[in-house]
């Protein structure tokens, strides 16, 4: 069994994931941890990157289905073609800073917290600005969560309160503590959480799985943590935010809907139970 695999999601994206599988190569360098790295290709046409990756770095397992998983049946598909004691989803808009053993030292941290079940590291954009990777179980933030994407709490004071309260903004990201959730872009699970809860729910094709899975974790007893130590950078394209406007966005950007479908699904799902675990107000 491999102590880590890596997994990243290929969607018309093979520039980005030749770039983030290049930073993971050379953090990984040297270490005496086990480590796979696992490219699943979501995209019909394949871009020719299963040769690139071939040439490039052959020690990447590359898996295909022909078709679209989503996010979290396609990062599940990655994780199952090697067992791990750890499965690290990482986004393929992410890089690995140079010569900071991050990798590594997230498997550290882990092996040294055998009770918490995932962790997040910080993120910061490429330009080196902090962006929100942790957050609460807040329901009026969860509820506001959609005016967010449109950039409503630009406008809205009211909005602006809870997407705050939702981003945990009052909490300045420089210690490591327990979250209620951490960003799907960069997120670290343990396998016996894995074998307690199972893999992302599968009613969710992308988006709000990363909150599911963490708040189904909490349910069964495994803390989940903001490991402020590791920092990894990250674009963070937000496909589904480029139409400003809620009705215009839902018209004219599938993956805007496809946000709000899984909205939904995470509200209905969790109805009446809401509630906080690791970041209480």
């Amino acid at each position: 069994m491999k102590d880590l695999n890596i997994v990243f999601l290929n969607y018309h994206c093979k520039e980005d994931i030749l770039n983030a599988v290049e930073s993971v190569v050379n953090d990984i360098q040297g270490t005496s941890f086990a480590i796979q790295i696992t490219v699943v290709d979501n995209s019909a046409n394949q871009d020719n990157i299963s040769r690139e990756l071939y040439y490039r770095f052959p020690q990447v397992k590359y898996i295909t289905h022909g078709r679209n998983l989503g996010f979290g049946q396609g990062n599940a598909a990655g994780f199952k073609v090697t067992p791990a004691r750890y499965y690290f989803a990482l986004n393929r808009d992410t890089l690995i800073p140079e010569n900071s053993r991050s990798i590594e030292r997230l498997i550290q941290f882990m092996d040294a917290n055998p009770k918490i079940g995932c962790i997040g590291p910080r993120l910061i954009g490429m330009d080196g600005s902090l962006q929100q990777a942790c957050f609460r179980f807040d329901l009026r933030s969860i509820l506001v969560k959609p005016f967010k994407h449109i950039n409503w709490d630009k406008k809205s004071a009211w909005v602006k309160k809870y997407t705050d309260r939702l981003q945990m903004a009052d909490f300045n990201r420089d210690e490591t503590r327990p979250v209620d959730w951490v960003l799907g872009a960069a997120m670290l699970v343990r396998q016996e959480a894995v074998d307690a809860v199972g893999w992302f729910d599968n009613r969710y094709f992308m988006y709000m799985e990363d909150c599911d899975w963490c708040r189904t974790m909490w349910e069964h007893g495994w803390p989940v943590y903001f490991f402020h130590e590791v920092t990894i950078k990250h674009r963070h394209v937000r496909e589904s935010a480029k139409i400003p406007g809620l009705f215009r966005a839902l018209l004219k950007n599938n993956l805007a809907r496809v946000h709000a479908v899984s909205w939904l699904k995470y509200i209905w799902k969790w109805r009446g139970t809401h509630r906080y675990y690791g970041s209480a107000p």
